[in-house]
């Protein structure tokens, strides 16, 4: 019992000095948010300044963040949902139903997912330039139905957590398809939906190249972009202005964290009970 208590003493002492490891960086962009340039030169700080306010005047007399902070919003929030639903309406298909073709299309998932986004760069830039989407945010939408990963995780996440019976006793009660799947089929998909859900709504919000060849005018510019375009431009004079752009483009990522922590955690633990 003691050699139990110090192994996870230990193992606590290594995860909370991994905790403040990951911490650090993000109190450090905080701290230096507050603090004016000749402060950030001098050296790092773990007490706050006074130049917080002053700060945010110089960043927002050369770019408008709000409008960037909308702009990603709007399209993270649609990518993520789209990614969501459709993947899980996919997923439950390739659980549920028997259909001629449904082992090659399965295969199909895997092998794009080992196939990196960036190759199709190209051909989103000619068909939405020929369906006339170019400076619209719908090329940077519309693809995320098409998650490959995205489904493969719902589905193994079905196969290993939903049993069948539920459906059936649905069928035997004369519900349609369609009923289970919102009524019984989502619910059990919530941690997997939550766990994917945030690691999508991060990539899109981070998501620099895909905007910067799709988008031209500067009212729909995401927020990488406008924070990318702060390098080289008078603002980048002042560390404290930019260290707070970055601060602010953090902040949703951390929310969506706190508040679905949970779910991932649930997700990661489904099916590791033996039943």
């Amino acid at each position: 019992m003691d050699k139990l208590k110090a192994a996870r003493g230990i193992i606590y002492f290594f995860l909370g000095l991994l905790v403040i490891i990951c911490f650090v960086p993000f109190y450090m962009m905080i701290i230096n948010a507050t603090r004016s340039n000749s402060e950030i030169l001098r050296g790092f700080s773990l007490m706050p300044s006074t130049n917080l306010i002053d700060n945010y005047f110089v960043l927002d007399s050369y770019i408008n963040i709000w409008i960037g902070f909308r702009n990603s919003l709007v399209i993270a929030v649609a990518v993520t949902v789209l990614n969501s639903y459709f993947s899980a309406l996919t997923a439950f298909a390739l659980v549920v139903y028997q259909f001629k073709g449904k082992n090659a299309i399965f295969i199909v998932f895997i092998v794009m997912m080992m196939v990196p986004g960036q190759l199709g760069l190209i051909g989103l830039y000619d068909l939405s330039s020929t369906l006339g989407m170019l400076d619209t945010y719908w090329p940077l939408i519309i693809p995320a139905i098409a998650a490959p990963f995205t489904v493969f995780f719902f589905r193994q996440f079905l196969v290993t957590t939903m049993p069948m019976s539920i459906l059936e006793s649905g069928r035997i009660d004369g519900a349609g398809e369609t009923y289970m799947f919102h009524r019984l089929v989502l619910p059990i998909l919530m941690p997997a939906i939550a766990t994917m859900g945030i690691f999508t709504f991060i990539g899109s919000w981070n998501n620099f190249l895909f905007p910067l060849v799709i988008i031209r005018s500067p009212r729909l510019y995401t927020l990488p972009i406008m924070i990318r375009q702060l390098q080289g431009s008078p603002v980048a004079q002042n560390l404290g202005a930019i260290y707070l752009g970055v601060a602010i483009s953090v902040v949703p990522i951390m929310i969506a964290f706190i508040f679905l922590s949970k779910y991932i955690i649930s997700s990661i633990t489904a099916g590791a009970v033996k039943g």
